[in-house]
């Protein structure tokens, strides 16, 4: 029951949200469920997993011990940032006004139950029910995509929905394929029972298994070229929203490939997933490269930057052995950036009333504590020293030269090459430019600033050094991964 109280606490905070009236009063229990999330998870993964109550549908692996801690800090700190956007810009969209929910009402209801769901996803033990997790944060977040009501908002909320839930489609064949697989050796499709059975599976349903969850989860992780949703998505939507899309959605959907890679490697065939991972890593490093290189828009140059990431870290799960390590480092090391990016993209945004990367210039003399946010972000997401984001990249450019695929190495260097170029330029040009004469004279909400200051600072920690809890889960989630042994 204790692991389920994770899933209700957001759920019914969702709920109450759509009958709340009062603003003040919806925000004050939005800003109460997630904090309580955030300290129960907290306490949870600093426990002793083997003093945690377990259930036959829900799981508290090292993976788990990660990600939840994790999301929920980001949710927290997206909540206090999306309340202090409110503020900022208290006139929401009146389209609605003649509905029963109001535009902040759906907002925040979606927001939680968006929670509950990313929730269940990592905390699933049976993967039918991770599948039907997965689905609910397509479902949750579309309204939340859709949350400016303008022709282009309507364009990126449906392609949104229809990609996703195409790529659920065909993730749902891969589940089908698993019992299929099974063939009556187990009628239960949970993770423990069937890494216990994993030399008994069907290797060729297995394979195919794995091909329709990577095709299918890695639509919503957005892994080119099945990332063309992401790009309208992160920059439609409201930044707090942007946030949690690249830095915890994204997530969910890799810890989807995660379980069946596991599984793979349990029956003794994950050699034949690892060139997959390989390509598919490559390819969307290179295609967010050359998208980055020419873009006018600075938060969908964000949002290929998310490609760009998705694809390090699906290379270095190919990769396995150390590099497995790196990727599990540089998913939370992603999270804390780019989150923080997003953030900060939304504070450009409250300011300049442009998306266009042309339209901003001067942010060291106009803002000057977003300015360093900004630039700061920027030699964080392009993987500089000291952040932590060249650690984890240094892991996998080490485990590729140690496996002598010099190739996959070289490539892997000239997409980050092409990346650091194409981004030193825009965000060189928006903080040091010639001031620009669209500037607004909003004053920004402390809680706009504060988050994101937070996050880069824990992003700047990871990279000096990494606390020994955090080093110890994520070598035992590796293990988990690649030694088919639940930890």
């Amino acid at each position: 029951m204790i692991l389920w109280v994770l899933i209700i606490i957001p759920l019914a905070a969702g709920i109450a949200s759509y009958l709340i009236s009062s603003n003040r009063i919806r925000r004050g229990l939005w800003i109460f469920a997630a904090f309580s999330h955030f300290v129960f998870s907290l306490l949870l993964a600093l426990f002793n997993p083997e003093h945690i109550p377990q259930n036959t549908w829900l799981l508290f692996d090292a993976v788990s011990r990660i990600f939840l801690p994790l999301t929920s800090l980001l949710f927290f700190t997206a909540t206090l940032y999306a309340v202090g956007s409110f503020q900022n810009n208290p006139h929401t969209p009146q389209k609605n006004s003649d509905l029963r929910f109001k535009p902040e009402a759906i907002f925040t209801g979606c927001l939680m139950i968006f929670l509950a769901s990313m929730t269940t996803v990592i905390l699933s033990r049976r993967l039918g029910l991770q599948w039907v997790a997965i689905e609910a944060t397509t479902l949750a977040t579309t309204p939340l995509i859709y949350f400016h009501q303008g022709k282009r908002s309507l364009e990126a909320a449906w392609k949104y929905i229809l990609l996703c839930s195409v790529g659920i489609a065909i993730a749902l064949l891969g589940i089908f394929s698993l019992a299929l697989s099974a063939g009556g050796i187990t009628t239960e499709l949970s993770i423990d029972a069937l890494v216990q059975h994993a030399t008994e599976l069907d290797a060729r349903w297995l394979k195919l298994v794995f091909i329709f969850i990577l095709v299918g989860y890695g639509t919503k992780m957005g892994l080119a070229p099945l990332h063309t949703w992401l790009p309208d998505a992160h920059s439609e939507a409201p930044s707090a929203v942007s946030a949690l899309l690249s830095g915890a959605l994204l997530n969910c959907a890799y810890i989807g490939i995660l379980r069946i890679l596991q599984l793979l490697n349990a029956a003794h065939i994950g050699d034949f997933g690892a060139p997959v991972l390989i390509g598919f890593g490559l390819f969307s490093m290179g295609t967010a490269s050359i998208f980055i290189l020419r873009q006018p828009d600075y938060k969908r140059l964000l949002a290929y930057s998310s490609v760009e990431h998705m694809g390090i870290i699906i290379l270095g799960t190919g990769l396995a052995q150390h590099a497995m390590f790196g990727s599990l480092l540089h998913a939370v090391n992603h999270s804390f950036v780019k989150a923080m990016l997003f953030m900060t993209a939304g504070n450009i945004l409250t300011i300049y009333a442009t998306k266009r990367i042309d339209s901003v210039r001067a942010l060291k003399r106009t803002a000057p504590v977003v300015a360093i946010l900004w630039f700061g972000g920027f030699l964080a997401i392009t993987g500089s020293p000291p952040f932590g984001t060249f650690i984890s990249e240094f892991s996998i450019l080490q485990e590729a030269i140690q496996q002598e695929r010099f190739v996959t190495a070289g490539l892997y260097l000239f997409c980050l090459l092409l990346v650091f170029i194409g981004m030193a330029a825009t965000f060189t040009r928006m903080t040091f430019g010639p001031p620009a004469e669209n500037i607004s004279s909003v004053q920004l909400h402390p809680w706009t600033v504060i988050p994101p200051v937070f996050l880069g600072v824990a992003s700047l920690t990871l990279g000096v050094f990494i606390p020994e809890q955090l080093d110890m889960l994520l070598r035992s989630a590796a293990q988990v991964i690649t030694g088919g042994a639940l930890q």
